[in-house]
């Protein structure tokens, strides 16, 4: 094809550039519409820099927060650009008896205190979709908050349900792992001093595992992985 082009544009001097340029941009546009998006295989929650284990209940968790360009381009969206960071979590279940996930909250809690919970998935699709703000009620009426997943395109919608975070238990020996989107709109420097929480995870017999804690400089302080 290009040989072609080069062919027929000779004579023409330089403008014979401008159809290879049309090409390779094609060609560009045609790869990023066929990438498809796969979640990062989990590696045991110790292995991670930024973990904290419960020796007594078997269990450890882990973070490991997608905030670097070379890390995010795993997706087709960039998340950090939407005010969005995706944060990694996983858990490791090394005793004998499942771990439910069921009431399973997360946390971010940045070095001025504030809380930041894990945005839920139609809070990513809203965010996602760029609502007008003037379709935002004035007064503060008890008005739903409307659906706008059918703003954001499929390819997006099923990226991110690949994406997230969903598994309800931990079987025993077991790992499970998915992301987690927290809004950084208003903070800079979102994990420096920080520290993220998870509560709510339970043992077989319903009874509530301490919550962990996990500072996430033992992320931003963990020597650069060998390529």
């Amino acid at each position: 094809m290009l040989a072609i082009l080069d062919h027929r544009c000779a004579p023409r001097g330089r403008r014979c550039a401008l159809p290879i340029v049309l090409v390779a941009l094609l060609a560009a546009v045609l790869a990023l519409a066929a990438k498809e998006f796969v979640k990062p295989v989990a590696k045991p929650a110790a292995s991670y820099p930024a973990h904290d284990t419960h020796s007594g209940e078997r269990v450890t968790a882990a973070v490991d927060p997608y905030d670097m360009p070379d890390k995010a381009q795993i997706f087709s969206v960039d998340y950090r650009e939407e005010g969005l960071l995706p944060i990694f979590v996983i858990l490791t279940n090394d005793g004998d008896q499942p771990v439910s996930l069921a009431k399973m909250k997360a946390q971010l809690i940045t070095v001025n205190r504030a809380k930041i919970s894990a945005s839920d998935p139609d809070d990513v699709y809203r965010r996602l979709a760029h609502p007008s703000s003037s379709a935002t009620p004035t007064i503060p009426l008890p008005i739903p908050r409307k659906k706008v997943k059918g703003a954001v395109p499929k390819k997006v919608m099923d990226e991110l349900q690949a994406a997230q975070f969903s598994a309800k238990a931990v079987e025993p020996h077991g790992t499970q792992s998915g992301f987690m989107f927290f809004d950084v709109a208003e903070i800079s420097t979102p994990l420096a001093g920080a520290r993220f929480y998870l509560t709510g995870l339970q043992d077989a017999k319903g009874n509530d595992l301490m919550y962990f804690e996990i500072p996430l400089e033992k992320y931003l302080s963990a020597p650069a992985p060998k390529p």
